[in-house]
């Protein structure tokens, strides 16, 4: 670290203090600006949220992990949630737009009835604002401490402590607003710094061949490999990620029927055009775009340092080596740009549940918007501290991550179907969500760590426990059934065979679209640049008619919607 390295570091913390002092006043104005930036977001600076919020600190540093342990194809682990994520893009976001709700815990008091719903919003307030939230910003900030220890020597609990202060602190200040300006620079922040990385590692070898053929001297051809089905994974281990993982668990920002903080974010557009379009632009960036520059310094990293305890730490080691004076500094910069956008997302998100879901449903309705934001500030400050005090325990990204899908397995199916399926009440998703819990400690207890079984028991029992109950116990009143179809759009049945026949077309468009650049991209690195040429044409012109789909689908909606 130079004095160029610093000053770069300097001007960024100043540049964001002084958004959070910007948006100050207009955040503070009432709950829908803390929480929702007024509902007026535009798609592409929603969209880009997104993606910003999901690119943390700890991501390409898991990603090395995930390299190390399964080769490149071991990315099907999260790869796999881009069929749920396309699913929310072309059926579920003009759902959760059209409800006009604050969080998707709301939404059990606008689909269910009677004190099980009451209960289950509460639970759900809890359940992920503090456990499942905390965790994620846990993991989000493990990854940052390993940065700032290469980087600077600093231990992991000072390295916390001054990292959830600062954010904090800008967060409590200008509400989402400020979180989403932020998110749009951090986002390109973060990207140029993975982008330079690489370059600066591929130049280390001299070019991708010769990266590609020093790989090769210690680990295998077949890890350079995208087939899942490659010999580096065992075929249930695919076949789980591919055909059970995406739809059977919740996954923070690939939410089977959409949820967290992407409704959060789909709560904040315009319309629900606007919210088809930001969840359709974060699924293409975060899928194909961005994953590329971490994989070759991963792959980079493994040729280096072969024999790395901690393969995770293959990644910051390379800034150090590597970076020249004042590139260090703006890596340094992206890596807290992506952290800070990601954290502050979740602090924002998790305080809507305590203030939206518990304290001005039950505490203090009707308070003053004054009083909400006051309360919004001091939840995010409990936030942070329960935080720092679980990061502190962590030591693994990718264990972490595991953790979090094999709790929510077996739950993503009662998401998707209670939309459409009336016999769905309160006591589905409460027992889904607890015997999810439940069995995912139960297994891990009893010595089952691989997490593609543990997804496949957990969804097998949990689905089997949720469908019974549901069965046994009564589903909603006819009236309440109606109210919340007409709330969501979905009365109108021709309109409802529009929406359908268009998604489908779009899903499908999409996800090969998607699928095909993610393989155009792995022949462009590694293997053949003609065939990749070709893949990368195809795949974006199967982009481009996904995008055309979601306003041809507006067009008949308005039309219907005038008749």
């Amino acid at each position: 670290m130079t004095i160029v390295d610093y000053i770069i570091i300097a001007i960024y913390f100043a540049l964001t203090f002084m958004t959070g002092l910007w948006f100050s006043r207009t955040a503070g104005k009432s709950m829908d600006d803390f929480f929702l930036s007024g509902r007026n977001l535009s798609w592409w600076l929603s969209g880009i949220s997104m993606v910003a919020t999901t690119f943390a600190a700890d991501t390409p540093l898991a990603v090395t992990g995930i390299v190390a342990a399964g080769g490149i194809a071991g990315n099907w682990f999260w790869w796999s949630y881009a069929c749920s994520g396309i699913l929310t893009v072309f059926i579920f976001s003009r759902l959760w737009r059209k409800l006009g709700v604050t969080t998707d815990a709301e939404f059990t008091e606008v689909r269910y009835e009677g004190t099980p719903a009451i209960f289950l919003r509460i639970f759900r307030a809890f359940y992920f604002a503090i456990p499942i939230n905390t965790i994620i910003m846990g993991w989000v900030g493990l990854g940052m401490s390993k940065v700032i220890h290469v980087a600077f020597g600093w231990p992991k609990t000072e390295t916390f402590l001054v990292l959830y202060v600062f954010t904090g602190f800008y967060v409590i200040l200008s509400g989402l607003w400020g979180v989403i300006l932020t998110d749009f620079f951090q986002f390109f922040i973060a990207m140029t710094g993975s982008f330079f990385l690489a370059w600066f590692a591929v130049e280390k070898f001299g070019s991708l061949a010769a990266l590609k053929a020093a790989y090769l001297q210690v680990r295998p051809e077949s890890s350079l490999s995208i087939n899942p089905f490659s010999f580096q994974i065992a075929g249930l281990t695919a076949g789980t990620w591919l055909f059970v993982q995406w739809w059977s668990s919740w996954f923070a920002g690939a939410e089977p029927g959409g949820g967290g903080y992407i409704a959060q974010r789909i709560f904040s557009t315009r319309d629900e055009n606007e919210a088809v379009k930001a969840s359709l632009l974060f699924n293409v960036l975060h899928y194909v775009a961005r994953p590329w520059p971490w994989i070759i310094v991963a792959i980079a990293s493994l040729a280096l340092y072969p024999d790395l305890a901690d393969p995770e730490l293959g990644y910051p080691k390379l800034m150090v080596e590597l970076l020249p004076a004042g590139f260090l500094g703006l890596l340094i910069v992206s890596f807290m740009a992506a952290y800070m956008s990601t954290l502050s997302t979740h602090l924002n998100w998790g305080a809507s549940y305590l203030v939206n879901d518990v304290y001005k449903r039950f505490l203090r309705p009707g308070a003053s918007d004054r009083e909400y934001i006051i309360a919004s500030r001091l939840a995010i400050a409990l936030l942070l501290v329960i935080t720092y005090i679980i990061s502190s325990q962590m030591e693994s990204i990718k264990g972490a991550w595991e953790l979090l899908i094999s709790i929510g397995s077996g739950t993503g199916l009662v998401y998707m179907m209670r939309w459409f399926w009336k016999r769905i009440n309160p006591w589905s998703e409460i027992s889904a969500m607890s015997s999810a819990f439940a069995v995912s400690i139960f297994l891990k207890i009893y010595g089952v760590h691989d997490i593609s079984l543990l997804v496949l028991i957990n969804t097998s029992v949990t689905t089997l426990v949720w469908t019974s109950v549901t069965l046994f116990t009564n589903p909603v009143s006819d009236p309440l059934w109606i109210r919340f179809r007409r709330r969501a759009g979905l009365e109108n049945s021709r309109k409802n065979w529009i929406m359908l026949k268009m998604g489908i077309l779009g899903v499908i468009s999409s996800l090969a679209g998607i699928f095909t650049m993610l393989t155009g991209f792995n022949d462009l690195f590694f293997y053949s640049t003609g065939t990749a040429v070709f893949k990368l044409t195809i795949g974006t012109i199967l982009i481009i008619i996904a995008a055309k789909i979601t306003d041809l689908t507006q067009i008949k909606i308005g039309r219907i919607e005038g008749d």
